[in-house]
């Protein structure tokens, strides 16, 4: 199982970790899981947490713990998260080796069969 972030998404996640940290944790990072919805079927979510739950993954990668989904690993491994930032949008993108269609929107896809019914766009 791999996640992987490129230095552009790391960087993002870490100032978003820092801004939200206290000093009771040692284990806040970032919980990557799929849901099911969005008009592809399954949508990507990204959380900032805590600490994982009981079943969840654990990878570190630049000095961010990050928590997958374990429902979710067999649709996301491999993933790769970037950042982009440009005149017209900005935020975090999945490049997703898994997906066999993805919405234009890039926060939906479909993983074959097993993709849950989508949602349409409103």
């Amino acid at each position: 199982m791999t996640v992987t972030l490129t230095e552009i998404a790391a960087f993002r996640l870490r100032t978003f970790i820092r801004a939200s940290a206290n000093e009771t944790t040692t284990q806040k990072g970032v919980r990557l899981a799929a849901v099911d919805g969005g008009c592809s079927g399954f949508e990507y979510t990204l959380d900032i947490v805590d600490s994982p739950e009981a079943d969840d993954l654990v990878f570190k990668q630049d000095e961010i713990n990050i928590y997958l989904d374990s429902e979710s690993a067999p649709v996301l491994d491999g993933v790769v998260i970037d950042f982009v930032e440009n005149l017209i949008q900005s935020g975090f993108t999945f490049e997703n080796p898994n997906a066999t269609d993805s919405c234009g929107c890039g926060m939906s896809f479909s993983a074959g069969e097993g993709t849950p019914e989508a949602v349409p766009c409103t």
